[in-house]
């Protein structure tokens, strides 16, 4: 932006005057008088606040282009107490009274800069930045009197003192006054707010008559009662800048006051002269001399406009300013668009093209204030069109080095502006297309999606590198256009040249080119940060920095061109950009000639060889090659080390191994082929010999040297046979180190020419074998060249890219067959496998909680000595409650025992391990993977063959792998079966205190449990069982009454099992689950059996034990229940009792119960007692008892007469309801709900409330004779 005046570009602001702060001087000494007093040295004490204060207020603004915040801040310019304002208007001369006086800038004044014709100048923005204020602060010293200290605390004030300190005080204040007064009138002239701060010491803001002294002087000066006088003592620095702050919130008000008022003025003058007359301007003939004229209507347009929109950018309204911005713009295109207005290649053309260029960055900087960047891109696009068809008009077109000047000055312009922007709150946009939100919305967004997947980039607003870069590609043309022109005048057609061809001949081109495009390298750099995924956007920075080698080396600065030429070399390489590298290496190359650099020329030469098939000058290269080695000498007699790993190289090179796996001691067919394409020739260069290495750099190579003798026809193919080559390669020093000259061959590479040398290799030790790097050296008068090639790292490119490779097998006439292997590239050398038998035995199935046997027996069949260890891997079971575990020797696991050792096996020993299985939780298979590692620790011979880095820790290690699957079963079956009977005792009473104690039992409710369990043997193999325990687990809801097992020894159980055997047991259990519980109670005690399984001899094997836990107990539940007791058997004419409980165990409801006694004639038993009735209610909880007297009176079974109970809740006829007509018959169901009765005879119930014997039959009663 340094093209255009800083003023015309600048981010204006209010501007403020602060005077008064001007750095204090040594005063010169005054004689003291006894009625005036010497000023006090306490004055000294604003020095430091003075000072800070200009820091302070030095720093709230600076003058920048780009402000973007909306802040309350001026622009602050120090000056003096005395400082003068430029006279606003010039009176006319003695001479011409009658004229109106005009503003010395005013293109009517025949002074200004600008008469006639002149629009706006800088010196007008300069004039109201930097000489006329919108507010002035004036800072003064408030007198204070001497303080006065008494001598003693009893001292009377002085009275006289106090009225000579209140007289000179009065006396201080009138001329401190005054002097403000003298200010204000020159700032009234002007409509300029005057602010005073006076500076005073803390102790006077503590004095009474402060405020009085204010207010006269306030009067006395005629100051404002508003925002116009402040007192400022010394403070700190936060203080200081709170201050400042303040001050500037409170004069912006009257600051935007002052421009408003210059606007409307201006507003007043533009309407007077747009509704005025026009005055029509005759237009002179063209070859008459121009005449200066007046401003035309449209100058004035543009003046007012340009004026408008500069004091609405004081007063911070940016849309109004960018209105009047726009407006000013369309007038001065208007002139522009006829010559007669402003006639091309005139000062006033001059200015007025750069006014429009400081008018479009204004209108651009305010859209980019409001993140309107398609708006601000626009507008900048439509400037350049505009007077790219002007500039046509003026003849100023494409072929006129003006032309690109103007155009590079306008992108760079726009770089620096978004420069700016970015720098402080501008962010660009993102031109990313927008994707889809769901596949559901596509067919209704189906033309928004397509028109904003693309975008135009000349309408999409770019990084400022890119107008960096167009500007310097515009700066090259401009450059050009100049040449030519310079061509023109050599030709003496110098009348054709245009007026700043001098000036234009002083520019430095080239430094401008290297000084945009390094801008652009360096913003392109800064966006994308290292280590990111942006390649695109990479490419383009070494693009750029490709732009700048080639501007040094049309420079002549060939030293700076190849600095960025091997910068840039090295990245295209590793990325094989082929089509970029051709140009730059023939640049490169250039540049090493005029250098005198022989060594980096030979290099380029071979790199330029190998893209001999696109440049179509591979024999020319060839020639300049061998030219170069003849004519020059190398400047160090050390080889040259061309490095072919990380380009293209001009060989065509592949090696491959017969076989992928080799065994120790057996030799590895190899081949290692060097070929040179059909466009690249090298046959007048012999090299000298070829060398390959088989691992890395400081392993002894195998060279090959160059033989004279030629082959006996030309041969596009050839093969070196070259035997077994262990023998070569003993490291240096060694037996053989004089057979290492032995092997040559005729190397020399003609086009197409290719060269398979054959060999075999072979290690005594496991390793790997590989072809590591091949270096061919050439010698040619003084020249040594080493090209090494590193065959790891060889890149093929394009059409050199051998997809499958070939196998040699004849050469005449050539034959190759296709090695179909996967990577051919390196042989692994590994042991011979050892002859470990391993046999893995066991008798299956597994049992649950046995610990089953596997016996594992190795027999070293080999004739090495080997170490055998052994691994083995429990996989986890897919049921997750079971827990396996294996056992061998000491070491226990549930998942791996790792490490075993087996011991040192001689050929022919052998040995046994058992591992032990130990299952539990389900059935099902069980998985082992059993790895036995052998490792041979005979003494091996060392190999020649130097090992690779890779196979340095390769051992004779086998291993063996083996899976197997035990599947596992149950050996015992254990089926349990449940009984739940109802208690018989009387429930508790609610005030039974026995119910309080800690030993009491409720089993009143849900009674006992009887648990039938059968034993069977499942396990084929038969089982001899040891003994069957019961082991009680009693808590506080079940306790054990009884067991069958109670009274049998554990050893009386012992005994032989084969399958389908079983064996019952029985025990009873008291049940005390609390009220409304609902969950299972917990088992009250397990079965332990202890086992053994009978092998096939029929000896038992080891001990096992399995525990079998009782069932978790549910018991049923009841509502309400009616319980009939019995006797099972009585004797004729023997009165019995039957005992009838109605029990209610409801919780909340109460039943009404009626009983009916039903008997018949046929009953053999005569009944005294209770027929039909009710009993009393039952709460809930309670229960109630009846008894009958039953006298038999015949022998046999005897039924018991017909009861029936009934709950009438449901009968009962609420309060207010009729009953039912006809009423229901006494004893019939629909009196109410028929009770459930139970002979407990017969009581049983399992978990779901099943009865073992249908509900409300009762049995009958044998009756036997006396």
């Amino acid at each position: 932006m340094n093209s255009y005046p800083t003023e015309l570009l600048a981010q204006l602001a209010p501007v403020m005057f602060v005077a008064g702060l001007n750095p204090p001087k040594s005063p010169a000494p005054q004689p003291v008088t006894p009625t005036t007093p010497s000023t006090p040295r306490a004055q000294d004490s604003f020095t430091p606040l003075i000072t800070r204060l200009r820091t302070t207020l030095s720093a709230v603004r600076q003058v920048s282009i780009w402000q973007s915040e909306k802040t309350k801040t001026f622009q602050i310019v120090l000056v003096d107490k005395d400082v003068r304002f430029p006279p606003r208007k010039l009176h006319p001369p003695d001479d011409y009274p009658d004229q109106t006086p005009r503003s010395p800038l005013s293109p009517l004044t025949p002074s200004s800069p600008l008469y006639p014709d002149g629009l706006v100048a800088p010196v007008w923005i300069r004039k109201h930045t930097s000489f006329v204020p919108s507010v002035f602060v004036l800072f003064l010293h408030l007198f204070e009197f001497p303080p006065h200290t008494p001598r003693s605390p009893l001292d009377l004030p002085d009275q006289d003192r106090e009225r000579q300190r209140e007289a000179e005080e009065r006396r201080q204040d009138s001329e401190l006054a005054a002097e403000i007064a003298q200010r204000k009138k020159a700032t009234n002239e002007r409509t300029i707010k005057l602010t005073v701060v006076l500076l005073a010491s803390r102790r006077m803001l503590d004095d009474t008559a402060l405020d009085s002294r204010l207010t006269y002087i306030r009067r006395q000066s005629g100051l404002d009662s508003r925002a116009s006088l402040f007192v400022l003592s010394p403070v700190s620095q936060s203080e200081l800048n709170e201050f400042v702050q303040s001050l500037q919130q409170a004069l912006y008000e009257p600051a935007v006051d002052y421009y408003t008022s210059h606007s409307k003025r201006v507003r007043r003058k533009r309407n007077r002269h747009t509704h005025g007359n026009s005055i029509s301007y005759p237009t002179p003939p063209v070859s008459s001399v121009p005449v200066p004229r007046p401003l035309r209507p449209e100058g004035w347009t543009v003046r007012y406009e340009y004026k408008m929109a500069c004091f609405a950018e004081f007063r911070g309204e940016d849309e109004v300013a960018l209105k009047h911005y726009q407006d000013a713009y369309s007038a001065l295109l208007l002139m522009f668009a006829s010559i007669t207005t402003l006639p091309p290649r005139t000062k006033r053309w001059a200015e007025a093209k750069v006014l429009a260029d400081s008018i479009d960055i204004k209108i651009c900087k305010l859209y980019l204030y409001n993140n309107e960047h398609s708006l601000a891109l626009s507008f900048h696009n439509t400037h350049i069109r505009k007077f790219c068809d002007f500039s046509r008009i003026w003849g100023a077109g494409e072929n006129t080095f003006e032309f690109w000047s103007w155009m590079a000055r306008q992108q760079r312009v726009m770089a620096e502006l978004l420069e700016h922007g970015m720098r402080s709150t501008l962010v660009l946009p993102v031109h990313r297309p927008s994707l889809l939100e769901t596949p559901v919305t596509m067919p209704s967004q189906q033309s928004d999606a397509l028109t904003s997947l693309g975008v135009n980039p000349a309408h999409a607003l770019q990084h400022p590198a890119f107008y960096y870069y167009t500007a310097a590609r515009y700066t090259e043309k401009r450059r050009e256009m100049f040449t030519a022109a310079l061509e023109l005048e050599a030709r003496g057609a110098v009348a054709k040249l245009s007026p700043g061809f001098a000036n234009e001949k002083k520019v430095d081109h080239f430094s401008l080119v290297v000084e945009m495009y390094t801008r652009s390298y360096e913003l392109f750099k800064q966006r994308v940060p290292s280590g990111t995924s942006q390649h695109n956007l990479g490419r383009l920075i070494f693009h750029v920095a490709y732009l700048i080698a080639q501007t040094y080396y049309a420079s002549e600065q060939f030293d700076m061109a190849i600095k960025f030429f091997e910068r840039i070399a090295k990245t295209y390489r590793k990325e094989q950009w082929d089509v970029m590298l051709r140009p730059l290496l023939s640049i490169w190359y250039s540049c090493a000639q005029q250098t005198g650099n022989m060594e980096l020329s030979v290099q380029l030469l071979l790199e330029m060889l190998g893209h001999g098939s696109i440049t179509d000058d591979a024999e020319h290269l060839e020639e300049t090659l061998y030219g170069v080695l003849n004519s020059t000498v190398p400047s160090s007699q050390d080889p040259l080390v061309v490095e072919l790993l990380n380009f293209q190289s001009i060989f065509r090179i592949w090696t491959h191994f017969w076989e992928t796996e080799v065994y120790v001691g057996q030799p590895a067919t190899f081949q290692l082929t060097i070929s040179m394409p059909e466009d690249i020739s090298l046959s007048s260069l012999s090299f000298a010999s070829v060398s390959v290495y088989f691992s890395d750099d400081t392993s002894t190579p195998l060279v090959i040297h160059h033989s004279d003798d030629a082959p006996d026809s030309e041969k596009k193919v050839r093969r070196v046979a070259l035997g077994n080559v262990s023998q070569y390669l003993f490291d240096a020093g060694g037996a053989a180190e004089g057979e290492a000259n032995t092997i040559q061959a005729y190397l020399r590479w003609g086009s197409g020419v290719s060269i398979t040398f054959m060999g075999t290799l072979q290690l005594e030790v496991p390793g790997t074998l590989k072809l590591a790097k091949v270096v061919l050296t050439v010698k040619h008068n003084s020249w040594w060249i080493e090209l090494p090639i590193k065959l790891n790292e060889l890149q093929n490119y394009g059409d050199r890219t051998l997809e499958t490779p070939q196998w040699l097998t004849s050469v005449d006439p050539p034959r190759h067959l296709p090695v179909k292997l996967g990577d051919c590239t390196t042989a692994t050398v590994r042991s011979r496998p050892h002859q470990l038998h391993v046999l893995i035995s066991h008798s299956g199935p597994a049992y649950l909680d046995e610990e089953y046997p596997i016996t594992i027996k190795i027999t070293n069949a080999d004739e090495n000595v080997l170490d055998v260890t052994f691994d083995v891997i429990l996989h986890p079971p897919e049921d997750d409650s079971s827990a396996n575990r294996i056992i061998l020797e000491d070491e226990e696991s549930t998942s791996l025992i790792r490490g075993v050792r087996f011991g040192v096996l001689e050929p022919g020993a052998e040995t046994v391990k058992t591992l032990y299985l130990l299952n539990t939780g389900a059935i099902g298979d069980r998985t082992l993977d059993v790895s036995i590692r052998s490792q041979s620790i005979t003494q091996r011979p060392s190999s020649p063959v130097p090992r690779t880095p890779g196979s340095a820790g390769l051992q004779d290690v086998n291993e063996t792998l083996q899976t197997l699957v035990v599947p596992t079963a149950q050996a015992i079956r254990v089926t349990s079966h449940v009984t739940y009977q109802r208690p018989l005792q009387p429930q508790p009473g609610l005030a039974d205190l026995r119910m309080y104690g800690n030993d009491f039992w409720e089993d009143s409710v849900s009674g006992e449990a009887t648990i039938t369990s059968v034993f069977r043997c499942v396990a084929s193999c038969g089982l001899k069982l040891e003994s069957i325990q019961f082991e009680s687990q009693e808590h506080t809801m079940a306790r054990l009454i009884d067991c069958s097992l109670d009274n049998i020894e554990p050893e009386d159980t012992a005994d032989d099992w084969l399958t389908g055997d079983e064996f019952t047991t029985i025990c009873r259990v008291t049940v005390s689950q609390p009220e409304g519980s609902k969950s299972n109670i917990p088992t009250p005690g397990v079965y332990v059996v202890r086992w053994r399984r009978l092998l096939p001899d029929g000896e038992p094997g080891t001990l096992s034990t399995t525990k079998f836990a009782l069932p978790p107990l549910n018991p049923p539940s009841d509502d309400l229940v009616a319980l009939l007791d019995l006797p099972s058997t009585g004797r004729l004419h023997v009165p019995m009792v039957m005992r009838l409980t109605v029990r209610n165990s409801d919780s909340s409801r109460t039943a009404v119960v009626t009983v009916h006694l039903e008997p018949d004639p046929s009953d053999g038993f005569v009944v005294a007692g209770l027929r039909s009735g009710r009993i009393p209610m039952l709460l809930p909880e309670t229960e109630a008892t009846l008894c009958w007297k039953l006298i038999p009176v015949e022998c046999g079974f005897a039924r018991v007469p017909k009861i029936k109970v009934i709950d009438r809740r449901k009968a009962i006829v609420p309060p207010g309801q009729e009953p039912p007509d006809p009423p229901p018959e006494p004893g019939s169901d629909a009196e109410g709900d028929i009770v459930k009765l139970v002979d407990v005879r017969w009581d049983g119930r399992t978990g779901g409330g099943e009865e073992a014997r249908a509900t409300g039959d009762i049995g009958s009663i044998l009756i036997l004779p006396q």
